[in-house]
């Protein structure tokens, strides 16, 4: 595949403009084109207004954001971009200004360049149909503001090849966005049911079945979300909304049809009035009404194959910001009950008919399972993905049980040679879902989660000990049970994205899936001790200097590595190797003295006086259990074979599980910095 280094956005309003920021946020360089050089122009300093409050947040320094700033460059001349490797057009939606940008783009533009519309009212087909290079054409749906909203869907129509869609997605990958593959339809996969939505809520204003702020408060109850439609409307623009619904209303029939009262109010030129007290008395018939239309819709994709359960799920929770999926809320009500409330809009539109998803789910009288690890062979190479990007691909009960069924497809086919495992999104793996900890402790099930942890143990050593090669693709953060599952593989491929962590004795428990075990095969018990005790980041650099990381290549480079890798052969991941010298003073620093002195509160001797101060305080803020218990258990498995180690690990998983520092760090992850007791 070759290298994605050179973008092109045309269009430098709101829209374009995120899009060009999000772009050289990420490390690509990009060229922003507008007719004008007064659109082009303010483009610019919209994107420097917005990288600038991010100073001031202090989610960027200002060195990074001038080196963001010199990888962007505006113009007026559309010959700018014929050496792109992709063009993002977005343009405002007008079907002819968009098919003769298209042609003349098709015009100017090399041979390898891909053309990509960010339209949400038109097929993409019918602007492949004006260039010459169908099979590299595409839809790159965006959602604002797009320099935060990390959804991306990618459609295709029927004429993109293999290698445009995977360019795309590597593409959605390098700038930070998580993408679902959607099917060339009206409204895609988000947007078939969001438009309802607001129009749905409009009807229930017109046929007066509440007011305005209790349509708001029931909406945001039922689908938990954190604003209500008529606020979104006013937000995104009622008009758009109107326009929006006038197209899905035009090819899908009379229940997408904008109502009476939503074409009312863009002909008042208001926004809609949110005042007023909610009548929870009428919250039910709202949520029951909003239940039945978004459920309903989404069934209705799922039958028609424009995206999958899983990526309709993730469009509403990381496009929407959903609390839940809309497959999710119907396990969560029942699918019985699901089905009634779809049934009462068939009734009410005739035209729309019973999803067979929904009914064949009813038949079944079992909630929705959802696939959550995919498995695809390819030349010989099996790629394992942990597919939940809107969770950071976090480690929990069912992809632990996808990934065992995964892993055995992948070992038993005779045509593989190397299995890789990936994470969707951003993340390679952010750990283990700490709500199943939170519960089993709550509910004095904490054996479950020693089960949990075993479970877990037996697969990572399966994967450690496989015939077939095994790689970590790490090029994302990972951390916990995300690193210590990277650790287990063979071989690991990262590119400079790639990180590794061990945050556990913040939150009051101890790295438990062999993270300690096998980081001190790799770089000595000292250096364990002091990634754990500090929970500080590894970067796919250093990692690759103790020799961690096999190959460290950039996002362009992965699948030559990993073939490469899979020619090659194994190796043994722990042979011996001298440490580098300025990883030196951090084995000194958890040296057999110095720990006794971090523990007891003192500072390290033999290191720089304030390097030493800075350690001992980070170390100050762990849970004294957790890093006692980490201590001795790194000190036990020092000698013995891995599968001893392992029973060394899960001895004291029941014991560290059952203080009140493992409840009070768990529960307090991202909330607020836990107070530990030491007991």
């Amino acid at each position: 595949m070759s290298k994605i280094s050179k973008i092109g956005v045309v269009g430098a309003g709101n829209m374009g403009s995120g899009i060009a920021q999000k772009i050289v946020q990420e490390g690509l360089n990009v060229v922003m084109i507008d007719m004008k050089q007064e659109f082009v122009d303010r483009g610019l300093a919209n994107i420097k207004k917005t990288l600038q409050q991010g100073v001031e947040r202090k989610l960027f320094t200002q060195d990074q954001v001038d080196q963001m700033l010199s990888r962007i460059s505006g113009t007026t001349d559309m010959t700018a971009v014929a050496d792109a490797d992709l063009i993002v057009e977005a343009v405002f939606e007008d079907k002819q200004v968009k098919s003769d940008l298209f042609k003349k783009l098709d015009k100017i533009c090399s041979e390898k360049t891909i053309l990509a519309t960010n339209t949400s009212s038109f097929y993409v087909k019918e602007f492949a149909e004006q260039v010459s290079r169908k099979d590299r054409f595409i839809g790159l749906h965006y959602f604002y503001h797009p320099a935060k909203n990390r959804l991306l869907e990618v459609i295709p129509h029927e004429k993109t090849s293999k290698d445009t869609i995977e360019k795309s997605m590597l593409f959605a990958k390098l700038h930070g966005k998580t993408s679902i593959l959607v099917k060339d339809a009206p409204g895609f996969a988000v947007n078939r049911f969001f438009v309802p939505f607001v129009n749905e809520a409009a009807r229930l204003l017109e046929e007066g079945v509440a007011d305005i702020p209790t349509i708001e408060a029931a909406s945001k109850q039922g689908l938990k979300i954190g604003m209500g439609p008529f606020e979104l409307m006013n937000v995104t623009g009622v008009p758009i909304s109107l326009h929006a619904a006038t197209t899905l209303g035009n090819e899908l029939g009379p229940l997408y049809q904008p109502c009476a009262r939503l074409k009312a109010q863009v002909e008042k030129k208001e926004n809609w009035n949110l005042e007023g007290r909610p009548d929870e008395s009428k919250f039910q018939p709202v949520i029951d009404r909003m239940y039945g239309i978004c459920l309903g819709i989404c069934g209705a994709l799922v039958d028609e194959g424009v995206a999958s359960i899983e990526d309709t799920d993730r469009g509403a929770k990381i496009g929407l910001r959903w609390a839940m999926g809309p497959f999710e809320i119907m396990n969560k009500i029942g699918v019985g009950r699901t089905y009634d409330l779809v049934k009462a809009i068939t009734v009410k539109y005739p035209d729309f008919k019973m999803p067979q998803v929904i009914a064949r789910q009813k038949e079944k009288g079992t909630p929705f399972v959802f696939k959550v690890v995919d498995l695809e062979v390819k030349d010989g190479i099996a790629w394992i993905t942990l597919n939940r990007p809107e969770a950071m691909n976090a480690l929990n009960e069912d992809v632990f049980k996808q990934m065992d069924e995964q892993f055995s497809e992948a070992e038993k086919n005779p045509a593989v040679k190397a299995i890789v495992f990936q994470g969707a999104g951003k993340a390679f793996v952010a750990g283990a879902d700490i709500r199943y900890f939170v519960q089993n402790i709550k509910a004095n099930k904490v054996p479950a989660t020693v089960a949990f942890t075993r479970k877990g143990h037996e697969l990572l050593l399966r994967i450690e000990n496989s015939p077939k090669l095994t790689i970590a693709l790490l090029d994302g953060l990972s951390l916990g049970g995300g690193s210590e599952l990277a650790l287990s593989c063979q071989a690991i491929v990262a590119t400079p994205a790639g990180s590794m962590g061990f945050p556990e004795t913040g939150i009051g428990i101890y790295p438990g899936l062999g993270g300690m075990l096998r980081f001190a095969r790799h770089a000595g018990p000292e250096l364990a001790k002091y990634y754990t005790f500090t929970g500080m980041t590894l970067s796919a650099k250093d990692a690759y200097e103790l020799g961690i990381v096999t190959k460290l290549v950039e996002p362009a480079e992965v699948e030559t590595a990993i073939k490469s890798l899979a020619a090659s052969g194994k190796t043994d991941k722990y042979r011996k190797r001298e440490i580098p010298e300025k990883f030196k003073v951090f084995a000194q620093m958890c040296s057999k003295a110095n720990v006794e002195k971090l523990l007891s509160g003192k500072a390290p001797e033999g290191v720089p006086a304030d390097l030493g101060a800075k350690t001992l305080k980070t170390v100050g803020f762990k849970a004294p259990l957790a890093l006692k218990f980490a201590n001795e258990i790194i000190d036990q498995q020092v000698g013995k074979s891995i599968p001893e180690a392992v029973e060394i690990e899960l001895g004291r998983l029941e014991a560290i599980f059952s203080t009140e520092d493992a409840l009070e760090g768990l529960s307090t992850v991202g909330r607020k910095r836990p107070e530990y007791k030491g007991k």
